[in-house]
């Protein structure tokens, strides 16, 4: 992918009217269709429209890939030294690419399931994206947990080959170039760089692809959100999603526990419950239901000031009635942490999770003892902050795009990735929506100048002498 090379004079509109990279953008006379004269039909050259997309993660790449693909000339922005760095960061523990599960059960998982979003997966599947990355020589495949992951298990190797392809398609890749806001007047994306000039960006297309607002110091910052703001788009508020839960834990559990799984539970809120496997941080808890959770969470402590009641089930694999029965046998001279882990399989952190309700002591009767490892009552404070999220909640609403996934109050601008308005669990399904609306928006994108381009020729056609009205706005 050509970094920082010359920009190319393009028929439909112009980034940087041909010049080096960094100088001041030059508005081209029609930036949505040229009209050459008033005698000749207007030249309608998809191979020579340029768009400019803001943001080098997954769905800026897959976007500009489906559109370099067509013969579109690309531009890709990003803020940071080098694209897709959280999907790099991603891929330090094993880079989970999507999940197997059934399409129907798959889609459950989001929330909200917005029509679009929902027209988005079944498009992109995650057969698809198996495919995706196959095509880039990464061969994939399916966990234990159903989870999809490449045999390199890394994210580097992938990344590489992706940017290789970009770069044989001709996109362009412009680093350290920060996203602003809008030009007034013109309302043109504007650009800063690392001169400090801030440049107009004048293109058919403009993507925004810019992340929600978790780990800020990979680049998605969620800078974007008071951009869009003062143009006037509507952007609901950035929220921490997947992310951990704070606690008042006693001084003992926090030093001594802190680190320590909790396995096989099931963690309850509102009628919901969560399976998996959670970790003791000094400050909560961590982990898969834990981020399951999140958005009944968040719900709940909207509603209270009192802290969001959430109980976890040390064994959800017995009943009652059948710990009751391993309690009431006789303990003998074993200490109570022996008798327990024998008699129920429980893990010192999970005994020392029971003392926290009764304040280091544990029921007396098998029967209580045994309510209290079904249900264990805790107080959740707080969520982690953003900057420890896996992934944001909030962003750009679906109901302010139209089925293009293009801004309906601004023509011209689309919008893709986790700056839409939506969440998902870990396990694969960040990823999946991500490319997914990637690939949506480089349609609607495709789809939008396509029908620009008929509508420049049929005024045309109608009318010949008055061919500079032609142009869209």
């Amino acid at each position: 992918m050509g970094i920082d090379g010359q920009y190319r004079n393009v028929v439909m509109a112009r980034i940087g009217e041909g010049g080096q990279d960094g100088e001041p953008a030059k508005p081209a006379a029609h930036p949505a269709v040229s009209v050459p004269s008033p005698a000749s039909p207007p030249t309608i050259a998809r191979a020579t429209s340029s768009i400019a997309i803001v943001g080098a993660g997954p769905a800026g790449l897959m976007a500009a890939e489906r559109l370099a693909t067509r013969g579109y000339s690309v531009d890709v922005y990003d803020q940071m030294a080098s694209p897709a760095r959280k999907l790099l960061l991603a891929g330090r523990g094993g880079l989970n690419l999507t999940h197997s599960e059934p399409i129907d059960a798959f889609l459950r998982r989001y929330t909200p399931l917005h029509p679009l979003l929902e027209k988005a997966l079944r498009a992109f599947t995650p057969d698809d994206l198996r495919a995706h990355a196959e095509g880039l020589g990464q061969e994939t495949f399916i966990g234990s947990s159903g989870r999809v992951f490449p045999r390199a298990m890394k994210a580097s190797p992938l990344l590489r080959a992706w940017l290789m392809r970009l770069d044989r398609l001709g996109v362009r890749l412009h680093t350290r170039r920060r996203f602003v806001g809008f030009a007034l007047g013109s309302g043109a994306p504007l650009i800063d760089t690392p001169s400090g000039e801030r440049i107009e960006i004048q293109a058919s297309a403009v993507l925004l692809a810019c992340g929600g607002a978790s780990w800020p110091r990979l680049g998605s910052d969620g800078a974007w959100a008071e951009a869009l703001r003062v143009a006037g788009i509507e952007v609901a508020e950035l929220l921490p999603a997947n992310c951990g839960v704070r606690i008042a834990w006693s001084d003992a559990m926090r030093t001594r526990h802190a680190g320590a799984p909790l396995k096989r539970i099931t963690l309850s809120i509102d009628g919901a419950r969560f399976a998996g496997e959670a970790i003791v941080t000094q400050s909560g808890l961590e982990g898969g239901p834990v981020y399951a959770a999140i958005p009944c969470i968040r719900r709940a402590l909207a509603r209270s000031t009192h802290g969001a009641s959430i109980a976890i089930d040390l064994r959800p694999d017995l009943d009652a009635g059948e710990l009751e029965k391993r309690l009431a046998r006789p303990r003998g001279k074993q200490s109570a942490a022996t008798w327990l882990r024998k008699a129920t399989g429980l893990s010192p952190a999970a005994i020392a999770l029971l003392r926290e309700e009764g304040g280091g002591a544990l029921p007396g009767d098998p029967a209580s003892l045994a309510r209290l490892i079904k249900a264990v009552p805790l107080i959740v404070t707080a969520t982690a902050g953003l900057d420890r999220a896996i992934s944001t909640a909030g962003g750009l609403p679906f109901d302010a795009l139209d089925a293009n996934l293009m801004v309906r109050s601004r023509p011209g601008l689309f919008a893709a990735g986790e700056m839409l308005d939506w969440e998902a669990p870990t396990g694969g399904y960040l990823l999946q929506a991500t490319y997914a609306t990637g690939v949506m928006a480089a349609e609607g994108i495709a789809n939008w100048l396509g029908a620009l381009s008929d509508r420049a020729l049929a005024e045309f056609l109608e009318n010949p002498e008055n061919a500079p009205a032609a142009q869209a706005t």
